[in-house]
Protein backbone atom coordinates (compact mmCIF):
# COMPACT_ATOMS: atom_id res chain seq x y z
CA UNK A 1 0.00 0.00 0.00
CA UNK A 2 1.34 3.40 -0.88
CA UNK A 3 1.74 6.01 1.84
CA UNK A 4 -1.08 8.51 1.30
CA UNK A 5 -0.20 10.86 4.15
CA UNK A 6 -0.36 14.52 3.21
CA UNK A 7 2.05 15.53 5.98
CA UNK A 8 5.40 14.42 7.34
CA UNK A 9 5.24 13.19 10.94
CA UNK A 10 6.86 15.65 13.27
CA UNK A 11 9.84 14.58 15.36
CA UNK A 12 9.29 15.01 19.08
CA UNK A 13 11.31 13.93 22.11
CA UNK A 14 8.16 13.19 24.12
CA UNK A 15 4.76 11.90 22.99
CA UNK A 16 1.91 14.38 22.73
CA UNK A 17 -0.31 11.84 24.46
CA UNK A 18 0.15 8.30 25.69
CA UNK A 19 -1.46 5.49 27.63
CA UNK A 20 0.77 2.95 29.34
CA UNK A 21 -0.47 -0.41 30.61
CA UNK A 22 -3.93 1.04 31.20
CA UNK A 23 -6.61 -1.22 32.68
CA UNK A 24 -10.15 0.01 33.39
CA UNK A 25 -12.57 -2.09 35.41
CA UNK A 26 -16.20 -1.60 36.36
CA UNK A 27 -16.75 -4.01 39.22
CA UNK A 28 -15.89 -7.45 37.88
CA UNK A 29 -16.06 -6.29 34.25
CA UNK A 30 -12.79 -5.33 32.54
CA UNK A 31 -13.49 -2.76 29.82
CA UNK A 32 -9.83 -2.09 28.96
CA UNK A 33 -6.93 -4.42 29.69
CA UNK A 34 -3.24 -3.48 29.58
CA UNK A 35 -3.57 -1.03 26.69
CA UNK A 36 -0.50 0.95 25.65
CA UNK A 37 0.22 3.37 22.81
CA UNK A 38 1.83 6.75 22.31
CA UNK A 39 1.34 9.43 19.67
CA UNK A 40 3.81 12.13 18.71
CA UNK A 41 3.16 15.67 17.57
CA UNK A 42 2.07 15.74 13.94
CA UNK A 43 0.75 12.17 13.91
CA UNK A 44 -2.77 10.96 13.23
CA UNK A 45 -3.57 7.83 15.26
CA UNK A 46 -6.72 5.86 14.48
CA UNK A 47 -8.25 3.79 17.28
CA UNK A 48 -10.57 1.19 15.78
CA UNK A 49 -12.92 -1.42 17.19
CA UNK A 50 -16.51 -2.57 17.30
CA UNK A 51 -18.95 -1.23 19.87
CA UNK A 52 -17.90 -2.56 23.26
CA UNK A 53 -14.28 -3.10 22.22
CA UNK A 54 -13.00 -0.56 24.77
CA UNK A 55 -12.42 2.48 22.56
CA UNK A 56 -14.77 4.81 24.41
CA UNK A 57 -13.32 4.01 27.84
CA UNK A 58 -9.79 4.49 26.50
CA UNK A 59 -10.66 7.87 24.99
CA UNK A 60 -12.51 8.93 28.16
CA UNK A 61 -9.33 8.20 30.12
CA UNK A 62 -7.34 10.47 27.80
CA UNK A 63 -9.95 13.21 28.20
CA UNK A 64 -9.84 12.98 31.99
CA UNK A 65 -13.40 11.68 32.21
CA UNK A 66 -12.42 8.27 33.55
CA UNK A 67 -9.71 7.28 36.01
CA UNK A 68 -8.03 4.01 35.04
CA UNK A 69 -7.92 1.21 37.58
CA UNK A 70 -4.21 0.89 36.84
CA UNK A 71 -1.68 2.27 34.41
CA UNK A 72 -0.77 5.78 33.37
CA UNK A 73 -2.32 8.35 31.03
CA UNK A 74 -0.53 11.50 29.93
CA UNK A 75 -1.62 14.35 27.64
CA UNK A 76 1.07 16.93 26.91
CA UNK A 77 2.93 15.54 29.88
CA UNK A 78 0.04 16.02 32.31
CA UNK A 79 -2.43 13.72 34.04
CA UNK A 80 -5.72 14.71 32.34
CA UNK A 81 -7.79 13.40 35.24
CA UNK A 82 -6.26 15.93 37.64
CA UNK A 83 -5.07 18.73 35.37
CA UNK A 84 -7.58 18.92 32.50
CA UNK A 85 -8.30 22.62 33.13
CA UNK A 86 -4.65 23.46 32.54
CA UNK A 87 -4.94 21.95 29.07
CA UNK A 88 -7.69 24.35 27.92
CA UNK A 89 -6.99 25.62 24.43
CA UNK A 90 -4.09 23.21 23.98
CA UNK A 91 -6.41 20.19 23.67
CA UNK A 92 -9.59 20.12 21.58
CA UNK A 93 -12.35 17.52 21.51
CA UNK A 94 -14.82 16.64 18.77
CA UNK A 95 -17.46 14.49 20.42
CA UNK A 96 -20.60 12.79 19.15
CA UNK A 97 -22.71 14.74 21.64
CA UNK A 98 -21.69 18.37 21.28
CA UNK A 99 -24.13 20.02 23.69
CA UNK A 100 -24.26 23.38 21.92
CA UNK A 101 -26.69 26.03 23.16
CA UNK A 102 -29.50 25.81 20.55
CA UNK A 103 -30.47 29.50 20.77
CA UNK A 104 -27.02 30.82 19.90
CA UNK A 105 -26.00 31.37 16.29
CA UNK A 106 -22.99 29.67 14.77
CA UNK A 107 -20.98 32.91 15.01
CA UNK A 108 -22.04 33.51 18.63
CA UNK A 109 -21.09 29.96 19.58
CA UNK A 110 -17.62 30.45 18.10
CA UNK A 111 -17.11 33.80 19.89
CA UNK A 112 -18.15 32.28 23.22
CA UNK A 113 -15.82 29.34 22.70
CA UNK A 114 -12.87 31.56 21.84
CA UNK A 115 -13.50 33.69 24.92
CA UNK A 116 -13.30 30.59 27.12
CA UNK A 117 -10.38 28.90 25.38
CA UNK A 118 -7.08 30.67 24.67
CA UNK A 119 -5.66 30.46 21.16
CA UNK A 120 -2.08 29.51 20.44
CA UNK A 121 0.02 32.02 18.52
CA UNK A 122 1.30 29.90 15.64
CA UNK A 123 -1.56 27.77 14.33
CA UNK A 124 -2.51 25.92 11.16
CA UNK A 125 -5.24 28.39 10.21
CA UNK A 126 -3.87 31.67 11.60
CA UNK A 127 -5.70 34.65 10.15
CA UNK A 128 -8.56 32.54 8.80
CA UNK A 129 -12.11 32.45 10.11
CA UNK A 130 -12.73 28.91 11.45
CA UNK A 131 -16.30 29.08 10.15
CA UNK A 132 -14.95 29.62 6.64
CA UNK A 133 -12.36 26.86 7.10
CA UNK A 134 -15.05 24.22 7.72
CA UNK A 135 -17.44 25.47 5.04
CA UNK A 136 -20.16 26.92 7.28
CA UNK A 137 -20.05 30.51 6.03
CA UNK A 138 -23.59 30.29 4.69
CA UNK A 139 -24.84 29.26 8.16
CA UNK A 140 -22.94 31.87 10.15
CA UNK A 141 -26.12 33.56 11.43
CA UNK A 142 -28.22 30.40 11.76
CA UNK A 143 -29.13 29.22 15.23
CA UNK A 144 -27.43 26.02 16.30
CA UNK A 145 -30.79 24.42 17.03
CA UNK A 146 -31.72 24.37 13.33
CA UNK A 147 -28.43 22.91 12.09
CA UNK A 148 -28.35 19.43 10.60
CA UNK A 149 -26.29 16.72 12.25
CA UNK A 150 -23.55 17.12 9.68
CA UNK A 151 -23.48 20.90 10.16
CA UNK A 152 -23.09 20.43 13.90
CA UNK A 153 -20.11 18.16 13.23
CA UNK A 154 -18.55 20.93 11.14
CA UNK A 155 -19.24 23.48 13.88
CA UNK A 156 -17.50 21.14 16.32
CA UNK A 157 -14.50 21.12 13.98
CA UNK A 158 -14.57 24.92 13.68
CA UNK A 159 -14.33 25.25 17.46
CA UNK A 160 -11.41 22.82 17.51
CA UNK A 161 -9.62 24.73 14.75
CA UNK A 162 -10.20 28.06 16.49
CA UNK A 163 -7.81 27.35 19.37
CA UNK A 164 -4.98 25.92 17.27
CA UNK A 165 -4.78 22.79 19.43
CA UNK A 166 -1.67 20.76 20.07
CA UNK A 167 -3.84 17.66 20.58
CA UNK A 168 -7.21 16.83 19.02
CA UNK A 169 -9.45 13.98 20.12
CA UNK A 170 -11.81 13.45 17.18
CA UNK A 171 -14.64 11.00 17.83
CA UNK A 172 -16.41 10.07 14.58
CA UNK A 173 -15.73 13.53 13.06
CA UNK A 174 -17.34 12.79 9.68
CA UNK A 175 -20.52 11.04 10.80
CA UNK A 176 -23.49 12.57 8.97
CA UNK A 177 -21.38 14.42 6.40
CA UNK A 178 -21.89 14.20 2.65
CA UNK A 179 -18.89 12.94 0.62
CA UNK A 180 -17.63 16.42 -0.27
CA UNK A 181 -17.82 17.67 3.33
CA UNK A 182 -16.19 14.47 4.52
CA UNK A 183 -13.18 15.00 2.27
CA UNK A 184 -13.03 18.65 3.28
CA UNK A 185 -12.84 17.54 6.91
CA UNK A 186 -10.02 15.17 6.00
CA UNK A 187 -8.06 18.09 4.57
CA UNK A 188 -8.59 20.14 7.74
CA UNK A 189 -7.31 17.24 9.86
CA UNK A 190 -4.30 16.80 7.58
CA UNK A 191 -3.49 20.51 7.82
CA UNK A 192 -3.72 20.44 11.61
CA UNK A 193 -1.37 17.46 11.71
CA UNK A 194 1.04 19.10 9.27
CA UNK A 195 1.33 21.97 11.75
CA UNK A 196 2.16 19.67 14.65
CA UNK A 197 -1.22 18.73 16.08
CA UNK A 198 -1.39 15.13 17.37
CA UNK A 199 -4.78 13.63 16.50
CA UNK A 200 -6.62 10.67 17.98
CA UNK A 201 -9.24 9.57 15.45
CA UNK A 202 -12.01 7.12 16.22
CA UNK A 203 -14.09 6.13 13.23
CA UNK A 204 -16.23 3.33 11.85
CA UNK A 205 -15.15 4.32 8.32
CA UNK A 206 -12.14 2.10 7.70
CA UNK A 207 -11.35 3.88 4.43
CA UNK A 208 -11.05 7.05 6.50
CA UNK A 209 -8.53 5.43 8.83
CA UNK A 210 -6.58 4.04 5.87
CA UNK A 211 -6.56 7.45 4.18
CA UNK A 212 -5.56 9.57 7.18
CA UNK A 213 -3.75 7.56 9.83
CA UNK A 214 0.00 7.31 10.36
CA UNK A 215 -0.67 4.58 12.92
CA UNK A 216 -3.71 2.45 13.74
CA UNK A 217 -4.65 0.24 16.66
CA UNK A 218 -7.50 -2.26 16.55
CA UNK A 219 -9.19 -3.12 19.84
CA UNK A 220 -11.21 -6.21 20.64
CA UNK A 221 -12.58 -7.26 24.03
CA UNK A 222 -10.69 -4.48 25.78
CA UNK A 223 -7.28 -5.26 24.30
CA UNK A 224 -5.21 -3.89 21.43
CA UNK A 225 -5.01 -6.93 19.15
CA UNK A 226 -3.14 -5.32 16.25
CA UNK A 227 -1.26 -2.05 15.79
CA UNK A 228 1.22 -0.35 13.50
CA UNK A 229 1.08 1.52 10.23
CA UNK A 230 -1.81 0.66 7.92
CA UNK A 231 0.60 -1.28 5.71
CA UNK A 232 1.94 -3.24 8.68
CA UNK A 233 -1.53 -4.08 9.95
CA UNK A 234 -2.79 -5.10 6.52
CA UNK A 235 0.25 -7.32 5.95
CA UNK A 236 -0.98 -9.55 8.77
CA UNK A 237 -3.88 -10.66 6.55
CA UNK A 238 -3.38 -12.91 3.53
CA UNK A 239 -4.09 -11.68 0.02
CA UNK A 240 -6.06 -13.93 -2.33
CA UNK A 241 -5.60 -15.23 -5.87
CA UNK A 242 -8.59 -16.89 -7.50
CA UNK A 243 -9.15 -18.63 -10.82
CA UNK A 244 -11.06 -21.43 -12.51
CA UNK A 245 -9.19 -24.64 -13.30
CA UNK A 246 -9.27 -25.80 -16.93
CA UNK A 247 -11.10 -29.05 -17.61
CA UNK A 248 -9.02 -32.09 -16.70
CA UNK A 249 -6.79 -30.14 -14.29
CA UNK A 250 -7.10 -30.67 -10.54
CA UNK A 251 -5.66 -28.87 -7.53
CA UNK A 252 -3.00 -31.57 -7.28
CA UNK A 253 -1.47 -30.21 -10.49
CA UNK A 254 -0.85 -26.76 -8.98
CA UNK A 255 2.76 -25.66 -8.45
CA UNK A 256 4.35 -25.41 -5.02
CA UNK A 257 3.63 -21.94 -3.69
CA UNK A 258 5.98 -19.57 -1.89
CA UNK A 259 3.68 -18.81 1.01
CA UNK A 260 0.21 -19.94 0.09
CA UNK A 261 -2.53 -22.38 0.96
CA UNK A 262 -5.29 -23.33 -1.42
CA UNK A 263 -8.98 -24.05 -1.23
CA UNK A 264 -10.62 -25.86 -4.13
CA UNK A 265 -14.37 -25.97 -4.62
CA UNK A 266 -16.82 -26.82 -7.38
CA UNK A 267 -19.64 -24.59 -8.59
CA UNK A 268 -21.74 -24.99 -11.70
CA UNK A 269 -19.76 -27.99 -12.82
CA UNK A 270 -16.36 -26.28 -12.81
CA UNK A 271 -13.56 -26.32 -10.27
CA UNK A 272 -12.33 -23.05 -8.83
CA UNK A 273 -9.30 -22.33 -6.69
CA UNK A 274 -8.65 -19.65 -4.10
CA UNK A 275 -5.06 -19.17 -2.95
CA UNK A 276 -4.46 -17.39 0.37
CA UNK A 277 -0.98 -15.94 0.45
CA UNK A 278 1.26 -13.54 2.30
CA UNK A 279 3.46 -13.26 -0.80
CA UNK A 280 1.02 -12.11 -3.47
CA UNK A 281 3.51 -11.16 -6.17
CA UNK A 282 5.72 -14.24 -5.74
CA UNK A 283 2.84 -16.73 -5.72
CA UNK A 284 1.08 -15.02 -8.61
CA UNK A 285 4.30 -15.29 -10.62
CA UNK A 286 4.56 -19.01 -9.85
CA UNK A 287 0.97 -19.64 -10.88
CA UNK A 288 1.33 -17.68 -14.13
CA UNK A 289 4.64 -19.37 -14.95
CA UNK A 290 3.10 -22.80 -14.31
CA UNK A 291 0.07 -22.01 -16.48
CA UNK A 292 2.30 -20.73 -19.28
CA UNK A 293 4.55 -23.80 -19.17
CA UNK A 294 1.52 -26.12 -19.22
CA UNK A 295 -0.20 -24.16 -21.97
CA UNK A 296 -3.20 -23.44 -19.75
CA UNK A 297 -5.58 -20.49 -19.77
CA UNK A 298 -6.76 -19.60 -16.26
CA UNK A 299 -10.21 -18.08 -16.60
CA UNK A 300 -11.63 -15.68 -14.02
CA UNK A 301 -8.11 -14.98 -12.77
CA UNK A 302 -8.11 -12.27 -10.12
CA UNK A 303 -5.76 -11.02 -7.40
CA UNK A 304 -7.09 -9.26 -4.34
CA UNK A 305 -4.67 -7.63 -1.88
CA UNK A 306 -5.70 -7.69 1.76
CA UNK A 307 -7.53 -4.62 3.07
CA UNK A 308 -7.96 -2.93 6.41
CA UNK A 309 -11.64 -3.94 6.29
CA UNK A 310 -10.69 -7.62 6.10
CA UNK A 311 -8.15 -7.36 8.91
CA UNK A 312 -10.68 -5.54 11.07
CA UNK A 313 -13.37 -8.14 10.39
CA UNK A 314 -11.02 -11.04 11.13
CA UNK A 315 -9.76 -9.55 14.39
CA UNK A 316 -13.23 -8.47 15.52
CA UNK A 317 -14.52 -12.02 14.99
CA UNK A 318 -11.84 -13.63 17.15
CA UNK A 319 -14.11 -14.02 20.17
CA UNK A 320 -17.40 -14.20 18.28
Amino acid sequence: MTDQRAHPPAVSSAPAFAVQNVTCQYGSYTAVEEVSFSVSSGEIFALLGTNGAGKTTTVESLQGNHTPTSGQVRVLGKDPGRLWRTLAGRVAVISQESGFAPDLTVAETLRMWQALNPRREATAFAGQDPIDVVGLSHRRDAKVGVLSGGEKRRLDLALAVSTGPEVLFADEPTTGLDPASRRSTWEVLRTLAAHGCAILLTTHYLDEAAELADQVAIMNSGKVVQSGTVAQVVSAQDATISFALPEGVTASHLPELVHGRTDCFETGGRRSVVVYTGQLQADMLRILTWADEEGLVLEELAAHPASLDEVFAALSDQDA
